[in-house]
């Protein structure tokens, strides 16, 4: 038998973008995922700043919300970033988070899908998200979906300390420039 999906099997399941009115609801479920990740203290945003990133003049992301019969499911955090080598933008996945007792029912296969759709709406070249390397469903669910690992890629941040540090550097020449 066919496993179901939430579309299948759930008639009330809906996917739309986020408003104003939902800042409360995105940071609430962004402390869920910090949970479900092991980094609950991690989280300094405010809805203050939620609200003014997300909604203000020149937004930062977007953000789709998943419920089913009203009940809060899950979201996708996405922002577009930009291939030299394509010409054209990509979308870019920061956050994917079904709440934890919700999974298994196709919300998050949803939730990419119509990322997906959203991607070709806008004729990106690709899409790309990176996921915690002991996740290991997550990685699996990727796979199923056609992702591959970009393992000869290395992440780099800078944290605002950094930021910091970088724009007050002198312009000194050090042996990898």
């Amino acid at each position: 038998m066919p496993k179901m999906t939430a579309r299948d099997s759930l008639s009330d399941f809906q996917i739309r973008f986020a408003q104003e009115a939902d800042v409360s609801t995105i940071l609430r479920l962004i402390c869920e995922l910090a949970e479900y990740e092991r980094a609950p203290n991690e989280v300094v945003a405010t809805e203050g700043e939620l609200r003014k990133v997300l909604f203000g003049t020149h937004p930062a992301a977007e953000v789709l919300l998943a419920t089913d019969a009203g009940e809060l499911v899950g979201f996708a955090l996405f922002f577009h970033n930009f291939s030299t080598w394509m010409g054209r933008r990509g979308l870019y996945l920061e956050d994917l988070f079904v709440r934890p007792a919700l999974r298994g029912k196709g919300y998050g296969r949803a939730l990419l899908v119509r990322l997906a759709q959203i991607a070709e709406e806008r004729d990106c070249g690709r899409m790309e998200w990176a996921v915690l390397d002991w996740n290991e469903p997550a990685i699996q669910f990727y796979r199923k979906l056609g992702a591959v690992p970009m393992e000869e890629w290395t992440v780099f941040r800078l944290t605002r300390d950094g930021i910091s540090s970088l724009a007050e550097a002198n312009e000194k020449k050090t042996g990898a420039d």
